[in-house]
């Protein structure tokens, strides 16, 4: 009698963070490398949410450029985050590397190739700061899991002793 293959959690966690990481890195290069910045023609939206945003108590420094400066931030997040999950976790360390690097790359093109945008050290380190942070929520989680995973482990460890 033959056994169905089983899938491991591993092998679940790898194919959906792989699939998520490759649909996100799609989007992100998708806005990105458009010939023309995302905010063209939204200037009087993004003024009135700035009026909101200090009517609700952020502070009047708080203007376009820091706006901007955490949009990117907030847009590597799950870059970094997916990275991390989707690497071995004994290599994790890699997104803290790759997500820079993904950024530099995306700068170094929109300054070489694309007439209507600019490269910005400013976003190289917006985004690293996004990826960095994404990597480092997936390392926490990780390892509160692992510890999690090991401390069931050893209860049934026990629990099979405590029979025996």
């Amino acid at each position: 009698m033959t056994s169905a293959p089983t899938t491991s959690p591993t092998s679940i966690r790898l194919a959906v963070c792989g699939l998520l990481l490759a649909l996100y890195a799609g989007s992100v290069l998708l806005a990105t490398m458009w010939p023309t910045p995302l905010d063209t023609g939204y200037q009087s939206a993004i003024d009135r949410v700035l009026v909101i945003l200090h009517r609700h108590g952020v502070p009047i420094w708080f203007g376009y450029s820091k706006l901007e400066f955490t949009a990117n931030v907030l847009m590597f997040l799950p870059l970094g985050f997916l990275l991390a999950l989707t690497l071995p976790q004994r290599v994790w360390w890699l997104a803290l590397l790759l997500a820079p690097g993904f950024s530099a790359m995306i700068e170094y093109t929109q300054g070489a190739f694309l007439a209507a945008r600019f490269a910005s050290g400013w976003d190289v380190i917006a985004n690293t700061i996004g990826g960095l942070l994404g990597a480092l929520v997936a390392y926490a989680l990780r390892s509160i899991i692992h510890a999690r995973d090991r401390l069931v482990i050893a209860r049934a460890m026990a629990g099979d002793r405590s029979r025996g």
